[in-house]
């Protein structure tokens, strides 16, 4: 099949290079001409493991293409999908511009049927403001389909090679048997496809990530009542995850969510609830409860020290919202960064990943390190941040020689409290006594 994915952000390039795996002929617009021309010679601009090997092999293949010309990218594709920005307002509201003035193009080019598909997370009631668009300058067959992506940055491949269910919101039979076909070898295991109409597809990943970020804020308060009463919350977690109603995914307590997909998504279905005269007021604590839980680990560094960060030195391990990725939208290590400095103390961060973006946003308001133990020479404690696997097993003995003082904050529950008990260290983490 003959694809053109519009955007070339980490869903449309995900999307791009996966859908070419299978044997699809796919082209990528995107108006950035640095960012086309880097990806046309075969320099990705994402970080996503296991991506870059499948994106080199069918780019090799010609079977993966980038252009920065509409017209160009969607003239022979039989299936159009937009993979566009969706950021979210002042309001919280998501911004459908680029998509809409996208659509919009995209009537003026059409000839012929096509099928454009909403790839993006949007609010109930895009794919008819998309059709919309798009019958200002075409009146011939055309269906717009909402296909809401279901990607977790650091294990997207496997989401999109195998994933769980695809959700396809069409009610046109002929757009149906397309999409069908087209993801046929995706779900060869049997995980199903499951069609719906376009707005209960546009709503089911609001919902989606919704309910997940309120596991995620339900247990934060889980761990704040254990702080109190002295109970621990990672046996409380292993007592309810057993339950196979609750489960076991999304009940680690520690300082919060980010990235682009949880906050933003939450926020615009809040909003839409708002317009629809609707007070979804579960979400607005979830938000509240995400928003504290961020700066959680600030009162108690400050009551160890005496209240004065001034002159205090930290070394940060993690400044991604979460491991195996660079997305540091919304991390809740730049929240604790800005109350640190703020405070008056200095950082120096590592991150495997995130570093080189997070210097692109504060420049030289704090240091980095080339690796974990050089960040920590002479910091009066260590901060950690975002839950690495290399960080998880380090070596104490090292830490404690390149400490001031013996001093771990874990925001992300890595290690065993007696283990660093034993080892002589004052360690701090989220809900544990």
């Amino acid at each position: 099949m003959k694809i053109a994915v519009v955007g070339t952000g980490y869903v449309g390039l995900v999307t791009g290079t996966c859908f070419s795996e299978t044997g699809n002929y796919v082209t990528c617009v995107d108006i950035d001409k640095e960012k086309v021309a880097k990806l046309s010679n075969g320099e990705i601009t994402i970080f996503e493991p296991g991506l870059e090997k499948l994106f080199a092999r069918n780019l090799k293949e010609g079977r993966l293409q980038f252009t920065t010309c509409l017209a160009e990218g969607i003239k022979e594709a039989e299936v159009i999908f937009l993979a566009l920005p969706t950021p979210p307002g002042e309001d919280g509201s998501a911004d459908l511009s680029y998509i809409l003035g996208v659509a919009e193009e995209i009537g003026k080019l059409l000839t012929d049927y096509k099928i454009i598909i909403d790839k993006s997370t949007v609010p109930v009631g895009t794919a008819e403001k998309v059709n919309a668009q798009i019958r200002k300058n075409y009146s011939g067959d055309v269906d717009v389909l909402s296909n809401p992506e279901f990607l977790r940055e650091g294990v997207a491949v496997d989401d999109f090679m195998k994933p769980d269910r695809v959700v396809i919101g069409t009610t046109s039979e002929r757009a149906r048997k397309v999409m069908s076909d087209l993801y046929a070898p995706y779900v060869r295991q049997g995980n199903p496809i499951i069609f719906m109409d376009e707005k209960s597809a546009e709503l089911t990943k609001y919902a989606a990530n919704s309910f997940l970020a309120t596991k995620i804020s339900f247990m934060n308060e889980i761990a704040q009542l254990c702080e109190r009463v002295g109970a621990d919350v990672d046996m409380v977690r292993r007592g309810i995850g057993s339950d196979e109603r609750i489960g076991k995914r999304f009940l680690f307590p520690g300082i919060g969510y980010g990235g682009s997909c949880f906050p933003k998504d939450v926020k615009a279905l809040i909003k839409s609830s708002v317009e629809h005269s609707y007070d979804f007021k579960i979400l607005h604590a979830v938000e509240e409860v995400n928003e504290a839980q961020k700066l959680h680990l600030l009162p108690k560094i400050k009551e160890y020290f005496d209240n004065d960060l001034t002159g205090k030195h930290f070394a940060l391990w993690g400044l991604a919202f979460k491991p195996n990725t660079d997305d540091i939208r919304e991390a809740p290590a730049l929240y604790i960064i800005d109350a640190l400095l703020k405070a008056g103390a200095t950082v120096t961060a590592y991150d495997p990943e995130g570093m080189k973006n997070v210097q692109k946003l504060l420049g030289h308001k704090i240091a980095f390190a080339h690796d974990q133990y050089s960040a920590l020479h002479k910091a009066d404690a260590l901060i950690i941040a975002t839950e690495w696997n290399e960080f998880r097993t380090p070596d104490f003995e090292k830490i404690a020689a390149l400490l001031k003082e013996k001093v771990i904050f874990d925001g992300r529950n890595l290690f065993e409290v007696e283990r660093t008990r034993q080892a002589g260290y004052h360690y701090v983490s989220i809900g544990r006594p």
